[in-house]
């Protein structure tokens, strides 16, 4: 759908408006900010009070402040400094008569990054610059130094802060896509291994039905016996065929819990919370192994999104008649969050005839356990699937 703002008020592709959107935001959240502003109808009290004159620079000067705020916001990242200077230049031109004009100072200081991946020592050298060409002209003209002294490390703090977070998002989005990266790779060795695992198996097989069920062709005239066993040995082999398909394309089930414990390694130590894990040899059925995945995933991402945790232990296990995920961290613990994909959770395992329990103390981290019994009637197609081959070919362990 086509949105009915006009032009320019279209966000650039690689704008803040832009990445706001991506998070899943409103395009209306940076404006947020501007109740900062109210700050400008404060400082008259500590002047000369209100009058005609502050009133009628506020009516020309908010409004153009307020379409520079906004263009920061929509424009591409090259260009946000650019606007960033116009506030500072709406503040210096305006210093003289509008003290109120200092809050466009600071505006104009947090937007100078402009998007830009700078270093916080060349990020605080440029706002430390701008303060003191405005701070010196401010004193020049008889601000008191009492009421300038503030504005430095307001707008120092506030900067650096905000780079803080857009480097935490930054970092966020990096690990992301190492995660996925991850899985994609494991993906693709996995699909490799299957077609030369396939080409070996069903190259000679195919080759030998073939060869023998023409042999029985020529056979069924003259030596009726000896077709048949011609065609019971097709048969012996297309069923041996069968069993050794099966076995090389259960190595997917294994691979898929597999990469998500890898990519749940990269993506926990590279945020630095230590994870180890034990999984038992017991083969897991193809549903149970789906869903365990999908458990650890979400699991996982909570860790590393909520708990500020040190350590996670991830446990499979078959023990009771059931088999079992458990996945417990050492972080805040407390009350859990809603919308992290704990109901997604649970409906996977539920739909097994599982249970998914999650414990959250405050102060003594969070615990997962998935449990699905061995004998869920969900679990019976893959069982009886499982059961046409010998159980030492099923899949190896992990």
């Amino acid at each position: 759908m086509r949105s009915s703002l006009p032009a320019w008020l279209q966000p650039a592709p690689d704008s803040e408006t832009a990445q706001v959107l991506a998070r899943g935001g409103s395009r209306w959240g940076p404006y947020i900010h501007l109740l900062w502003s109210a700050w400008m109808l404060v400082t008259p009290l500590f002047a000369d009070g209100y009058s005609w004159r502050w009133l009628a620079i506020t009516a020309v000067s908010y409004p153009l402040f307020l379409w520079l705020f906004t263009r920061a916001n929509l424009a591409p990242r090259r260009h946000v400094v650019r606007y960033a200077l116009g506030m500072i230049l709406l503040c210096t031109v305006l210093l003289r008569w509008y003290p109120s004009g200092l809050t466009y100072l600071v505006y104009g200081c947090i937007f100078l990054h402009g998007g830009r991946s700078v270093g916080l020592g060349r990020l605080a050298g440029e706002i430390l610059l701008a303060n003191a060409l405005v701070m010196g002209l401010a004193f020049w003209i008889g601000y008191p130094w009492q009421a300038l002294v503030w504005m430095p490390v307001c707008t120092l703090v506030i900067a650096i802060v905000i780079r803080y977070e857009e480097s935490s998002r930054e970092k966020d989005v990096a690990l992301r896509l190492s995660h996925d990266e991850v899985r994609r790779l494991a993906a693709v060795a996995e699909r490799e291994r299957i077609g030369r695992d396939l080409h070996d198996l069903l190259g000679h097989t195919l080759s030998l039905v073939a060869l023998k069920s023409d042999l029985a062709a020529r056979l069924i005239e003259r030596d009726p016996r000896a077709a048949r066993v011609e065609m019971d040995e097709v048969s012996r082999v297309a069923r041996e065929a069968l069993a050794q398909v099966r076995r090389a394309v259960s190595g997917i089930r294994s691979a898929q819990l597999a990469a998500e414990l890898a990519s749940a390694k990269l993506l926990l130590e590279t945020d630095g919370i230590a994870m180890d894990y034990r999984v038992d040899g017991t083969p897991l059925p193809p549903a149970v192994e789906t869903a365990f995945a999908m458990v650890l995933r979400e699991a996982v991402t909570n860790v590393q999104r909520h708990a500020r945790a040190r350590t996670v232990h991830i446990a499979v296990a078959a023990q009771d008649q059931a088999l079992t995920l458990r996945i417990h961290d050492d972080g805040r613990g407390g009350a859990l969050v809603p919308g992290n994909g704990l109901d997604g959770m649970r409906a996977r395992v539920q739909a097994l005839g599982g249970t998914l329990q999650v414990d959250s103390v405050r102060g003594h981290g969070t615990t997962v356990l998935a449990h699905v019994p061995c004998a869920s009637p969900a679990l019976a197609e893959d069982s009886t699937v499982a059961a046409t081959v010998p159980s030492n070919q099923i899949a190896a362990p992990l």
